[in-house]
């Protein structure tokens, strides 16, 4: 399927591994300009057996939820000659933090991996998105936004997250730019939190998957990926603020599919 898309440029954040990376091969394979971002400098993009990209992912070394990380980001690209049509906000994590007490600097540091340096990029790439009355944006989420399912900090916040995207889709409705989420299932990812777990407690990982997973396995990056990429595409010029789980049927949520049928 032509997801029109030749020749878009796309940013990735986070995407030198895991589902980032995997998006980055995806947006590639469609002839997308892709530039990728990763808080250390890291080899070459390991394009495998996709030797035929049109152009080869670029890293740019930036800690995208740095102080004035999505400032950089967008000098980078300045330097590069291009703005972005396609942006997908990808990174985020518990950071460990655990403790539903936990102190508010602790708050305000899964707050700015998981919410802030988000809105932050996305108010400096919309303009000329808005300009061109094109431009699809895809956030991932966590269905720990619709659900008790992990640390107290990281559901508010995540729940924070894809609240933004339903509303602040509403608002560019008209403008031609497309804002939509995904919520991944449990995927293995390289130093993840499942592969370590693998390691550590093969049995934890084990009892997960049988209580509460109905798929009983864990996901693979390559199938999150394409749902991302067509979000990502002509296609999805009807997808406003849509949200999507893509979780093998983990999500105990009502709104584990297509949240426009409610809307």
């Amino acid at each position: 399927m032509d997801l029109g898309i030749n020749k878009k440029v796309a940013l990735v954040t986070g995407g030198a591994s895991g589902i980032g990376k995997a998006v980055v091969s995806e947006l590639a394979e469609n002839g997308c300009r892709v530039f990728f971002t990763s808080r250390k400098a890291t080899q070459n993009f390991d394009v495998g057996n996709n030797k035929n990209y049109d152009f080869q992912p670029q890293l740019l070394v930036v800690d995208a939820a740095s102080e004035n990380g999505p400032k950089k980001i967008i000098e980078e690209l300045t330097k590069e000659g291009v703005t972005i049509d396609i942006l997908v906000n990808n990174i985020g994590d518990t950071l460990g933090i655990l403790d539903p007490f936990c102190s508010l600097e602790d708050w305000r540091k899964i707050y700015r991996l998981n919410l802030e340096c988000h809105i932050e990029l996305n108010n400096l790439i919309l303009p000329k998105m808005i300009e061109n009355n094109w431009g699809r944006i895809v956030n991932i989420s966590a269905n720990a936004s619709l659900e008790n399912s992990g640390p107290v900090p990281y559901c508010a916040i995540k729940a924070a997250y894809t609240a933004y995207t339903r509303s602040m889709a509403r608002v560019l409705a008209k403008t031609g730019v497309v804002m939509s989420a995904v919520l991944p299932g449990v995927v293995v990812t390289e130093e993840g939190h499942w592969q370590n777990i693998l390691k550590t407690n093969p049995s934890h990982a084990e009892t997960y998957l049988k209580e509460r997973t109905p798929i009983q396995r864990f996901g693979r990056t390559n199938e999150i990926s394409p749902f991302v990429a067509l979000l990502c595409s002509e296609k999805a010029s009807f997808a406003i603020g849509s949200i999507h789980a893509i979780d093998g049927g983990q999500a105990r949520h009502y709104y584990s599919g297509n949240l426009d049928a409610f809307s």
